[in-house]
């Protein structure tokens, strides 16, 4: 799909039971120069609070895809990022762990990469609130079976801001198979097999105590991990 000339990048924020952060999020962009897609998969009232913004807020271009069956963090992405129209898109956590300023900023870094993540664990990172020491903890685990898994050297793959081109995203989505959480790996790995150029960028992060990632979600990470990686173990 062609992007109309004054849309030049689509943000995708999945929003799943997000009534209660929703505005907070909206309420905190000055501006932004393109279309927010806020993708509404869950039982509570998100849609309807994104529709007012939307009639509220005439300064910003906001869609609002619903649908009524649960997708997966993942799934949410994808179809946001499917029906995206801008040559240049993103994803980004509606619970505001990462600003408008620094998703713009990685939007920038498109200049000389197919696309580009946000990293809190590289030189130049800054954690204004910092995790837990236990979610650290598993945090580096779960890196440490990535690289062993899939050979990506990326030091944070689940972090959720993360930009691309949309030509290198269509490439790729068909392909895609992980719904859940663990479709930021799947995501990257298909994007390093497939020949593009992915920067890790140092981003400015604050973590919000409200995660949605449980510890039956984790289990549900690695076994989808492993389901992927040994599905394709042989090509």
């Amino acid at each position: 799909m062609n992007a109309p000339p004054d849309i030049p990048r689509s943000l995708v924020i999945p929003a799943y039971n997000e009534e209660n952060r929703i505005r907070n999020f909206f309420e905190s962009i000055g501006r932004f120069d393109g279309e927010l897609i806020v993708v509404c998969d869950g039982t509570d009232g998100t849609a309807r609070v994104v529709d007012e913004i939307a009639r509220r807020r005439t300064d910003l271009t906001i869609r609002c895809l619903t649908f009524n069956h649960r997708l997966g963090k993942g799934g949410g992405v994808l179809a946001g990022l499917s029906a995206a129209r801008a040559p240049l898109v993103g994803f980004c956590d509606a619970d505001g762990s990462t600003t408008m300023p620094e998703m713009l900023r990685l939007f920038s870094c498109l200049e000389g990469y197919d696309a580009a993540i946000g990293s809190r664990w590289v030189d130049g990172s800054t954690l204004t609130v910092r995790q837990g020491l236990l979610r650290r903890v598993e945090s580096r685990s779960f890196n440490l079976l990535i690289r062993c898994l899939f050979g990506l050297q990326f030091h944070d793959t689940q972090c959720g801001a993360k930009v691309f081109r949309k030509t290198a995203i269509d490439a790729i989505l068909p392909a895609m198979v992980s719904r859940g959480f663990e479709f930021d790996v799947e995501l990257l790995w298909r994007l390093r097999r497939a020949g593009f150029s992915v920067a890790e960028i140092p981003i400015e992060w604050q973590n919000r105590s409200d995660s949605r990632v449980k510890k039956r979600d984790m289990m549900r990470m690695v076994a989808g991990l492993f389901r992927v990686r040994l599905g394709f173990s042989g090509s």
